[in-house]
């Protein structure tokens, strides 16, 4: 047993798979529509917790609840790959840390403003060459950590719409 096992975490990383199921499903489209898409362009985020995940978007609520049943069934059918998404915060951290990392260590030593000044195209290479290089490291971390593409029992519960001034937002509750 490993800590993702926990199911706290166990829960949570199901439920993160499902919010990004849902959330593909929305913004790649609907087989068999005249379009082939539901809301490509329509801005959408998520923020999963053990209980369930939230999805940000002026999204109907019946179109949500019909893509979170379609996200959840296709998930149980074996589309684990539905749980990765490209614009998870999983990847931008992933990123982030190495880019970091690696500017950091250009910085490593310098100690007067000019040192720090001289190093700045190597730290800015540095950087980039750490940001290109880790992006597919932030799949990696969502599929073996942040996110699971088995959903097990999970089952949704409820589906509630909400606005907070202008923000429209569903609270998609579940168990399992």
């Amino acid at each position: 047993m490993t800590i993702l096992d926990i199911r706290v975490f166990s829960r949570l990383r199901r439920n993160h798979g499902l919010e990004h199921a849902t959330i593909n499903i929305l913004s790649r489209g609907r087989p068999g529509s005249s379009t082939g898409q539901r809301f490509p362009s329509r801005p959408l985020a998520g923020y999963s917790h053990p209980g369930g995940f939230f999805i940000l978007g002026d999204i109907p609520t019946a179109d949500l609840r019909e893509a979170i049943s379609q996200a959840l069934a296709r998930m149980m059918n074996g589309e684990g790959s539905l749980a990765i998404h490209d614009h998870c915060g999983t990847n931008f951290v992933a990123s982030g840390f190495v880019a970091g990392l690696l500017a950091w260590l250009g910085m490593a030593g310098a100690k007067s403003k000019r040192d720090k000044v001289e190093r700045l195209p190597l730290v800015i290479a540095l950087a980039t060459f750490g940001f290109i290089a880790s992006l597919p490291l932030g799949p990696v971390l969502q599929k073996r950590i942040t996110t699971s593409g088995d959903p097990q029992e999970l089952s949704i519960l409820d589906v509630i719409p909400m606005k907070i001034g202008q923000i429209s937002l569903h609270r998609v509750i579940t168990q399992g």
